[in-house]
């Protein structure tokens, strides 16, 4: 989305092809076919919806691993309208820094509580949750200051598209080898789900502290140049 504050236009950078290429994908698709009469927090609403129903779906995933057909759908329903609220905000004037901060918020909602629904749900275990939940609202939290600070809307290179499709092959790969441990360490059963997010997360980590840091030597230089 983008974002203005006294009129002053955000610059939008993405590192990422794949998001790029995604994005690309879904204004030419869907885009044009958006209602006229649709808002840009209409759009975020529908997928924060949509992320919702995913999170349920995660947590009644301790009944059946086949409710977890449901959170990939939910997942994939907040990819698509997370994308397409900035796309309709700005080819129709309808920018606001309310619907970027709401955009942002159900951003980080619907990870940290997909998080802990499979963890409830035992497809992962709580510590390895308790590891990977604080990095996505850490980067949220880092790219709202690039906005606030230096007026740039800067997409990690592990973006929303490379999160959502983690979580994705997360749940499809849970369905297959279900919540049962592939091995223990010091009687800690491991499961497919640990692995996966423990893998995924110390990229995730590494994208978030070079953020913060890269955030903290610009500011520290621009500070300078005030002086």
């Amino acid at each position: 989305m983008t974002y203005k504050k006294d009129e002053t236009e955000i610059k939008k950078i993405i590192p990422s092809k794949l998001e790029t290429g995604f994005q690309q994908f879904l204004y030419k698709t869907i885009g044009n076919h958006i209602p006229k009469s649709m808002t840009p927090n209409q759009i975020t609403l529908i997928g924060a919806f949509g992320g919702l129903v995913g999170v349920i779906c995660g947590f009644l995933a301790k009944i059946s691993p086949y409710f977890l057909i449901g959170t990939i759908f939910g997942i994939l329903c907040h990819l698509i309208c997370d994308d397409l609220d900035g796309y309709v905000a700005r080819t129709r004037n309808m920018t606001s820094e309310a619907g970027g901060f709401f955009d942002l918020l159900t951003d980080i909602l619907h990870i940290t509580y997909l998080i802990i629904a499979l963890a409830f749900s035992g497809y992962v275990s709580f510590g390895v949750a308790i590891f990977l939940v604080p990095v996505y609202a850490l980067i949220i939290f880092t790219s709202m200051n690039y906005m606030l600070y230096l007026r740039e809307f800067l997409f990690p290179r592990l973006g929303p598209i490379e999160t959502h499709l983690f979580f994705g092959v997360m749940c499809i790969g849970s369905m297959f080898f279900k919540a049962e441990p592939l091995f223990s360490i010091h009687k800690w059963g491991v499961t497919f789900g640990d692995v996966f997010l423990i893998v995924g997360g110390i990229p995730m980590y590494y994208e978030m502290i070079r953020l913060q840091i890269q955030l903290f030597r610009r500011l520290s230089v621009k500070d300078k140049g005030e002086m």
